[in-house]
Parts: structure tokens; sequence; C-alpha cells
């Protein structure tokens, strides 16, 4: 099929589709930079053009690795006059995306992907979590060798949901990643129990959840950059540190961050085509031929 019905042997790409592809004519004015796993865990980072919608047109450059340097040198390839008209680019906060942005479309706001930002505080909820969890498991198991040594049989408690210490902190990981109206009722229940409990883990999500609500209601930066200066306040006189760390990283990327609040711009629609890729990959039962594989991507979305 490769061979005979296809024009893969006519391909203009061919011989160095492994290494990067490039479609100049896909460049529109707002893009989307994110990377993805192709076969094997090798990266390749992607370009695409939000306005065709994941669809035909979408891709504009699909370039092997993470480097930089190396993104660049193919991405200069495409004329000046196309990268100057690109006004906005999604992007994560990687510092080589940031770079390769910054070098390649000069004009472009980079406007950083406010989930990206909420991962990092739902991240540092999490932590609190387990950390908890492991010193359940440690007291537990303490538990369990004192019964022993004492000839008694060992029963963890029992919390009124039915959950024991250490299930409790299992199972709060999910409702963590919720709003409290989003809850079921055994959610509410055990959220209860959980905050009564670890009041620090309260503070984590209240403070997580603070961040959240400046990005869905705030309408300008300035607003948003009021809002933001009190959340920092708030998580320096919280005592967490892996707040402190995500304070630090806003504080950094702080000028891509509050470029969301331009158009509201995410990188959503670059996180549904690696979606796509991942989809493809499986219907094909994997990637055998890296470079066949790349053109029937193209066929489909270049």
């Amino acid at each position: 099929m490769r061979d005979h019905i296809s024009d893969y042997r006519q391909w203009k790409q061919r011989e160095h589709a492994e290494d990067w592809m490039l479609y100049p004519n896909n460049t529109g004015v707002h893009l989307s930079i994110d990377e993805t796993a192709l076969s094997n865990g090798e990266l390749y980072t992607i370009v695409t053009n939000k306005a065709a919608k994941g669809r035909n047109g979408a891709l504009v450059a699909m370039i092997k690795g993470t480097q930089a340097d190396s993104v660049i040198a193919v991405l200069e390839k495409i004329p000046k006059r196309c990268r100057d008209k690109v006004r906005e680019v999604t992007l994560d906060m990687a510092a080589n995306m940031n770079l390769i942005v910054k070098r390649c479309f000069a004009k472009a706001h980079r406007v950083i992907d406010r989930f990206h930002v909420q991962k990092l505080a739902y991240e540092a909820v999490q932590e609190i979590r387990i950390k908890y969890r492991w010193e359940a498991l440690d007291q537990e198991n303490e538990a369990i060798r004192i019964a022993k040594e004492s000839g008694v049989n060992f029963e963890s408690e029992v919390l009124e949901n039915g959950d024991t210490v250490k299930q409790l902190l299992a199972r709060s990981r999910y409702l963590l990643f919720k709003n409290r109206d989003k809850w079921t009722a055994s959610q509410v229940k055990r959220a209860n129990l959980l905050f009564e409990r670890y009041p620090l883990i309260q503070k984590a999500y209240t403070i997580s959840l603070d961040l959240g609500i400046i990005f869905r209601t705030c309408t300008s930066k300035e607003v948003a950059f009021k809002k933001l200066a009190l959340w920092y306040n708030k998580v320096e006189d919280c005592g967490i540190d892996s707040f402190k760390t995500v304070a630090r990283s806003i504080q950094t990327h702080y000028l891509g961050i509050l470029n969301f609040f331009n158009l509201r711009s995410t990188n959503a629609s670059a996180e549904s085509f690696n979606a796509k890729i991942k989809a493809f990959r499986s219907t094909s039962r994997g990637v055998r031929d890296i470079s066949f594989f790349l053109f029937r991507l193209s066929k489909l979305y270049a």
C-alpha cells in the first residue's frame, strides 16, 4: 500500500520527515506550540494553527526533539513575512518553548496556558495529601507491629463514612481536583472528614480554588494583576512550601500568564491535536515506519 497505492514516494518531505515537516502556508494569526511523544517516548515539537480547529490545515510544523536551537532552525525556514503576521502563540511554562516563540514569532504575544498554571496548584495540594498518606501508612504499620508483639488483633479505625484513615487520604484524590459544587454527596462527606482531620489540606485546597477563580472571573489584565498580587500575599502567609514554589513560578512567568486575559486563549487546541495523534497511532497499532506514519498524518492535518 505504501509504495503502490499512495503517493508516498513522490512526497516532497519524505527525505527529512523523520527529523522535521514544515507547512508554511498553514501559518495563521493564532498558533499553539506543544510537545508530544510519537514512538518509544521519542518527543516531537508541534506547531498548529488554531483557526483550522484540528482539521486539515492545522499542522504548521512537526520537529523531532524539543531543543530550542534545532526547532528554531526549522521554523526559521518559514518566510519572515509569514512569521511576523502571527499575533499570538499559546504555550506551556517550559523555557525552551518560550525561547522558540520569542525567536521565531517576535511580534506575537506569548500566552502561557492557564491550565498548566492551575495544574501546579493542584499538584501542590496533592503533595500535602500524599505526605499525610505516607505518615498514615507508617502509623498503621507501627500499630500492627505493636499489636503483634502484644499478642492482640489489630483493628484499623473506621470513620463514619466507612473509610479507614488510610483509605480517606487515598480516596480524596479526585475530589481535590474539583470545585465544591461538583462534589457528589459521598465526596462532601469524605471532604468534611478529611478537612476536619487535616486542616492544612483544606487551606491548600482553598488557595488552589482562589487561583482558579482569578482565571474564571477577571476580565482584564489590570484586574488580574491585582488579584494575583493578593493571591501571592496569601501564599506567602500560608506557610506551605509547595505553594511558595507555585507562586515563584507565577512571578517568573507573570507576563505570559497575564496575556491570557487579552483573548482568554488556552493551549487546549494543542492538547486536542496531541490526543488525535495518539488516537491515530493506536488505530495503526503503533508506529513501525515513522516516515510513512508522518506521511499519513500530513494527509489528514497538513
